[in-house]
């Protein structure tokens, strides 16, 4: 149902405005001005551009030529002569010039160092395979190449320092694994009691549909205690990992405290309650294992 005063505004949906703002006068436009300043003093609905007011109604005093302007101050700036210096400039230099100082040249002495007479007979009737040996013994790898030094570590009189590598044992690829999809998960539909670990590792060619047949056949089987699921088919999409939530995993650490054989959990609680809750629960079973044993022996 329409209001009365949208029935009212309905005839002016048909006007045109600009035909209308064309028609007014000078004054009357004014008036419109003042009558919108009133109602929106900060001009909040104008643009920007549009929020101040014509300052420029003036009448002109006389004609404007641009271009004439420009060449009359062009010609204007030409004619007026240059101002002259109250002290002619004579280019006569004033103070010291900057001269920059030489620095010495550092001259290196090398160090002269002397030997035995008759170290330096030896040095100085070796020949070059000989000085080729003692570089490559004494480690100065620079002064040889690679073929002296392995020509001087090489040979039986010289020293040895080449350590020989160990012998790198063969490793050989794993054979596939010989378990059987099918009959797997049938037997764990069936909650056989001889079925107590399943190892699907390394089997890449498992449908995803198989994978999903399994995780709903573990719901109810009550005897496999391990089941092993690595480099498979079950990525992301479908082995989701998310985090399962206080209420969970309190429900989870309750259940935990009510079973008395479970001695290992591989879950990582987010929640400060429930872990603790969950880890003194996992602390009393194999305190209870330890005791037996203990009973046994004794």
């Amino acid at each position: 149902m329409a209001l009365p005063y949208k029935k009212d505004l309905d005839k002016y949906k048909d006007l045109d405005e600009d035909e209308i703002l064309n028609k007014l006068s000078a004054e009357e436009l004014k008036q419109l001005e003042t009558a919108l300043e009133e109602m929106d003093p900060e001009n909040a609905l104008l643009p920007a551009g549009l929020r101040q007011k014509d300052q420029t109604s003036k009448k002109a005093t006389g004609p404007f030529d641009r271009e004439s302007l420009l060449k009359y101050l062009e010609k204007e700036a030409m004619e007026h002569k240059d101002r002259e210096d109250v002290v002619p400039f004579t280019g006569e230099k004033k103070g010291k010039v900057f001269v920059p100082k030489q620095k010495p040249i550092e001259t290196r002495q090398e160090e002269v160092t002397t030997l035995d007479p008759e170290l330096e007979e030896a040095l100085s009737s070796a020949t070059e395979t000989e000085l080729g040996d003692l570089a490559a013994i004494l480690g100065v790898h620079t002064l040889v190449t690679s073929t002296q030094t392995y020509d001087g570590t090489g040979s039986k009189e010289s020293y040895n320092n080449v350590i020989k590598g160990e012998k790198m044992n063969p490793v050989f690829d794993e054979p596939p694994n010989p378990t059987n999809v099918e009959e797997t998960l049938q037997r764990i539909k069936s909650n056989d009691s001889s079925l107590t670990e399943v190892n699907l590792n390394n089997i890449k060619n498992i449908p995803i549909p198989t994978l999903k047949d399994f995780a709903k056949a573990m719901e109810k089987n009550t005897h496999v205690k391990k089941f092993s699921l690595a480099a498979t088919r079950s990525n992301d999409p479908i082995a989701v990992r998310q985090q399962l939530g206080t209420t969970i995993e309190m429900e989870i650490a309750k259940m935990l405290e009510e079973n008395n054989s479970i001695v290992k959990f591989g879950y990582h609680f987010t929640q400060q309650g429930p872990r603790s809750r969950a880890a003194a629960a996992i602390t009393k079973n194999n305190d209870l294992v330890r005791r037996r044993r203990v009973e046994g022996d004794l």
